[in-house]
């Protein structure tokens, strides 16, 4: 298909004001995991405006618009959930209003995401006004629910129960000006130690079950931050880039990243503040590199030598994660989020490469805050993980972001984005969706995926 570029990139600088005040309007409603319904009604009103097709709100609360005809379809997925505040403190506007300036627009969720969810909308009807989309295709702009508690959880729903399985989905989340095509993944470990309580008076009576922690806590420091030389006890996560500990997927953990973990909480109980502690629990935040696995994460602190010190007074398991949702649907799922990564030569990557050198050429591009993030590559990967834990890392459906905004703003008070960047993100759409290379897709698209566990969820 011939693109007049020109066009498109006028058509998104003139839509920069409309797309700058939905973004606004999104901002101004508080919408934290499991209570968006008023900014997705606020999405569903500005997709009807527009002039999408049809636009509904699904069993889980996902805010979904169509247009097109065709039986194929192509996604765009902007999460619209946000974080919390915080220390308001840290804050030197208020988050739900904040401000604009000609450059950036203030407030929680501006990058992460609701951002992606103003270009996607705009970029969107750019593609309807100018006919670009491509024959034979529906496109389906997703408003998805729950991202922040749970990463993919909506379009687990949006697979399974809605039983809608896209031909691929671009990723709306801040990408600083690049194309991202995978990211690590995560999984949430608890950690339960049983002790036996007695009065503080006599401590050697009892078994304290928080002392007993803290040597836990102690070897999972140490399986962060330790390198892996045979002398090393506990072999540090770093192993994992080495072709010793890793030959089939060390590659690959070197272009992610290296997988990390870190003591998120901890809990206790105990008869009174004058009594020995008779349990204690902690949550693992572990991050994941290609070759590692929900077992063998799980088996890697089942195997730490306090762990097995204490024998069955410890418990290592995966949380579930139940919380309803904004409609009071409940869908449990395990907290677990694969990772992936798409290859760079795979047509959905391509499709997006392909117009950002049409668009803008071969480098990022970035506001004048933000030069350093021009001279990394422009295909690479997200630091964060996303929705794509279950687009491409459960489902194997192709996964490519590219997303107003940036990493560093996310979960940041005094967060911003930039109103250039919603301006580039509608053209990039537009242009990458009527781009589309159809006749090169093959199934050989998947260079690394975490892929699902043993548990039957449905």
């Amino acid at each position: 298909m011939e693109l007049d570029y020109s066009a498109i990139k006028q058509a998104a600088e003139n839509a920069k004001s409309e797309m700058s005040r939905f973004l606004r309007e999104m901002i101004s409603h508080p919408s934290e995991s499991c209570e968006e319904e008023a900014v997705v009604r606020c999405i569903k009103a500005e997709m009807e405006k527009v002039g999408f097709d049809k636009v509904e709100i699904d069993g889980l609360g996902n805010v979904i618009g169509w247009m097109g005809e065709g039986e194929k379809i192509i996604a765009i997925d902007s999460h619209v959930d946000t974080v919390g505040i915080g220390n308001r403190a840290n804050w030197k506007e208020d988050p739900y209003k904040g401000y604009e300036t000609d450059e950036i627009i203030y407030g929680r969720g501006g990058s992460d995401q609701e951002g992606g969810m103003a270009a996607a909308v705009y970029g969107a009807k750019i593609m309807k006004d100018m006919h670009l989309i491509p024959e034979g295709y529906r496109l389906m702009v997703v408003g998805s629910v729950m991202e922040e508690d749970c990463d993919g959880l909506c379009w687990q729903y949006i697979v399974n129960k809605e039983h809608i399985r896209p031909e691929f989905v671009i990723s709306t989340e801040p990408t600083d000006g690049g194309i991202y095509r995978g990211h690590r993944g995560r999984m949430e470990i608890r950690v339960d130690v049983k002790g036996v309580s007695c009065h503080g008076s006599a401590p050697e009576r009892g078994d304290n079950a928080i002392y007993k922690m803290a040597d836990i806590i102690a070897d999972v420091r140490a399986l962060n931050n330790n390198g892996c030389d045979d002398s090393t006890q506990i072999r540090g996560l770093v192993k994992m880039l080495d072709p010793k500990y890793n030959p089939d997927h060390y590659e690959d953990a070197r272009f992610l990243g290296r997988g990390t973990c870190t003591v998120s909480q901890i809990f206790y109980t105990s008869p009174s503040r004058c009594a020995v502690a008779d349990s204690c629990a902690i949550s693992i935040d572990r991050r994941m590199t290609a070759g590692e696995t929900w077992d063998t994460c799980l088996d890697e602190i089942r195997s730490l030598p306090s762990v097995k010190k204490y024998g069955d007074d410890v418990k290592v398991s995966m949380y579930m994660y139940s919380r309803p949702s904004w409609k009071g649907t409940v869908y449990e799922t395990e907290a677990y989020f694969p990772t992936w990564i798409n290859k760079e030569s795979a047509a959905h990557v391509k499709a997006l490469i392909d117009a950002h050198k049409a668009l803008f050429g071969d480098r990022r591009r970035s506001p004048e805050s933000q030069k350093e993030i021009r001279n990394r590559p422009l295909t690479d990967k997200w630091t964060f993980s996303t929705n794509g834990v279950s687009i491409q890392g459960r489902y194997g459906i192709p996964c490519v972001g590219f997303g107003p905004g940036a990493e560093s703003q996310a979960h940041a008070p005094n967060e911003i984005t930039w109103k250039q960047d919603l301006v580039d993100c509608a053209a990039m759409y537009a242009a990458a969706i009527a781009l589309y290379p159809t006749e090169e897709k093959t199934d050989d698209i998947t260079e690394y995926r975490g892929g699902k566990t043993n548990n039957h969820i449905e």
